[in-house]
């Protein structure tokens, strides 16, 4: 994509505005960050503008109306970043009001502040771009834009994750300012790019986990352009995808999914195994909870009697397999119920076999982290994506909002 890096840029001694995806879970029982993945993740661009003489303000959100408990202010997080940088990250309670423009314009080459919660602003809540459809230039005029926008010189998208946000301070400064891509924005996008458009082969998908209108709408894009050569489905995903070949999988799992509506995902799936047959892999045994013991089944011999919670032992033998002979691997959502002891085996398997494997792996989305992290050593995984969403959308070939703000930026500069 032609979007401008840091490096096209001179920013020594200008005001250089970076908006970095920060967010972070907030554990409910202490009201501090349980994870600080995030804020290490955007401290390379950081720490190149400061090194590079900027004056840097960051921007950020925390929370939204969805997650109100995780609504905070950005407090702690500033004084994450000043241990990580072993810099001063100075702070201050506002957001783009009087006292916040005075601190920015008192801001020294080598300084960074940190404003608060862009979530405080109605205008940047998922219910306002959900509500009130704006364009970005439309957004110049926002509460946000007006006041910030005049006090710099460079605007610095460094928030990836939140690609698929259109917001004010996603897409509008590009606008008004020279812009440029932060390093993690240009690593995620080098990473991505190189799963969705030239990927090494034979290149591999797993797909997996509960969300599966995820699985699906990658599904439907890389089988049809042929992006992926297999596609390994486990978890819910492998689930529907037995059903829509003609098995019943026992009353308690189709429950489960009749429950949640997912059965709506059975044509699609009858569709995409007609279409593609010898590149779609479903589990051939299954592993399901009797009374807190685990039992497998083979697939030809299902219906199973209690809910299936993963994939079998042969199917884990036929994924490694597959999983060691390729050259790309992207992985989404985990096997089975790997919080529990008897249904962790399918996702400590296939992750131990994506970590031992000679092939480029790219992981992304929040349970897939986490998934991963219990398992295995992060540094075993090519690329860790910061994004969940913004991932999907890239890889399911649906525009995003900040990436069209970026390359129509570069493209006027």
């Amino acid at each position: 994509m032609k979007i401008r890096s840091i490096d096209d840029l001179d920013v020594n001694g200008k005001r250089v505005l970076l908006r970095v995806d920060i967010n972070s879970p907030i554990d409910l029982a202490t009201g501090k960050i349980r994870d600080d993945n995030r804020l290490r993740m955007s401290l390379p661009t950081i720490r190149d503008l400061t090194e590079a003489g900027a004056r840097l303000v960051l921007i950020a959100h925390q929370g939204d109306t969805l997650d109100y408990h995780n609504l905070v202010p950005l407090e702690e997080h500033a004084q994450l970043l000043t241990e990580m940088l072993e810099h001063p990250v100075a702070y201050i309670d506002d957001v783009a009001g009087p006292t916040a423009r005075e601190a920015i314009r008192r801001v020294q080459p080598g300084d960074i502040l940190l404003l608060d919660n862009l979530r405080f602003l109605t205008e940047e809540v998922s219910t306002f771009e959900n509500a009130v459809k704006l364009s970005a230039a439309e957004m110049t005029g926002t509460y946000l834009v007006r006041h910030l926008a005049p006090l710099f010189d460079i605007y610095v998208n460094d928030a990836f994750a939140a690609a698929h946000r259109n917001a004010p301070s996603m897409v509008a400064f590009q606008e008004l300012l020279p812009t440029a891509g932060g390093r993690l924005l240009v690593a995620e996008l080098d990473a991505l790019s190189g799963v969705a458009e030239h990927p090494e082969r034979p290149c591999v998908f797993v797909l997996g986990g509960l969300k599966i209108s995820d699985a699906f709408s990658m599904m439907r894009k890389v089988l049809a352009e042929g992006i992926a050569d297999t596609v390994l489905t486990s978890g819910i995903t492998g689930q529907v995808m037995l059903m829509a070949s003609g098995i019943r999988l026992g009353e308690p799992s189709e429950q489960f999914i009749r429950d949640r509506a997912l059965d709506a995902f059975l044509a699609p799936a009858a569709e995409y195994l007609q279409a593609h047959p010898d590149k779609i892999r479903m589990p051939v045994d299954v592993a399901y909870d009797d009374a807190g013991v685990r039992a497998e089944l083979p697939a030809a011999r299902l219906p199973a009697p209690a809910p299936i919670i993963d994939i079998g032992s042969e199917t884990i033998g036929v994924y490694r397999e597959v999983l060691a002979a390729a050259a790309t691997i992207f992985v989404n959502g985990p096997a089975g119920v790997y919080e529990s002891e008897v249904g962790a085996k399918g996702t400590r398997e296939l992750w131990s076999a994506i970590a031992g494997a000679a092939g480029y792996s790219v992981i992304g989305g929040g349970d897939t982290v986490a998934s991963a992290r219990r398992f295995i050593d992060l540094n075993d995984i090519g690329f860790v994506s910061t994004a969940g969403g913004a991932l999907i959308r890239y890889l399911s070939g649906q525009p995003l909002p900040l990436l069209q703000a970026m390359e129509k930026a570069a493209s006027v500069a």
